[in-house]
């Protein structure tokens, strides 16, 4: 039953939420468009709020739902921790679209929303600062997953989230490689502008 769980958590991931939403509003294919990421960010910079905000919805439920269930039904929180790094890893490699799916981010902020709650709360506030301040997305979300761990540890001294934690890390941050050479050449878009049509 563990088994079928991961594996429904990785299917439950892969789930093409902004994919589907842009081909059905405009026919385009969103892993043609932008950083051809299929997550709510580069929804947003083509579609606009109104397909972004079920986009981050969607994503942040597959992420809390893996963790909640293996913890309801199990009482096992690594089974948990498990889950949501299985639905991250189908996010960013749906067998749906061939393996071309979103960074993971909305996901594995949905699995620690349930898991560890008040480090990813201030997690997200170091985001905030960081997105304000200078407005790349990518800048300020890959600065609030590295202090999540770190954060993980010190509220919780729950040893096994911490380690894994950098696992969701590594994943995001080689997700995001183009961004980083983007914002090393000083061409990565910044939040607000939006793609043409």
């Amino acid at each position: 039953m563990k088994i079928l769980l991961l594996v429904a958590s990785y299917f439950l991931g892969a789930f093409p939420t902004g994919f589907l939403l842009v081909k059905k509003s405009s026919r385009k294919d969103i892993r043609e468009v932008g950083s051809g990421s299929t997550g709510a960010t580069n929804v947003l910079r083509y579609g606009g709020w109104r397909l972004a905000i079920p986009v981050m919805v969607v994503d942040l439920l597959k992420g809390f739902l893996p963790a909640f269930l293996a913890v309801s039904i199990f009482a096992d929180r690594r089974l948990a921790v498990w889950g949501l790094l299985a639905s991250v890893v189908g996010h960013c490699y749906p067998v749906y679209l061939r393996f071309r799916g979103g960074k993971g981010v909305a996901t594995t902020v949905g699995g620690f929303l349930y898991l560890a709650p008040l480090p990813l709360l201030i997690s997200l506030a170091i985001t905030l600062v960081m997105l304000v301040s200078f407005r790349y997305v990518s800048l300020a979300t890959l600065s609030g997953l590295l202090t999540l761990p770190i954060l993980v540890l010190i509220l919780t001294g729950e040893d096994f989230l911490f380690w894994v934690g950098w696992l969701f890390f590594i994943l995001v941050l080689f997700r995001h490689r183009e961004n980083l050479k983007r914002l090393l050449s000083g061409t990565e878009r910044k939040f607000g502008e939006r793609l043409n049509g």
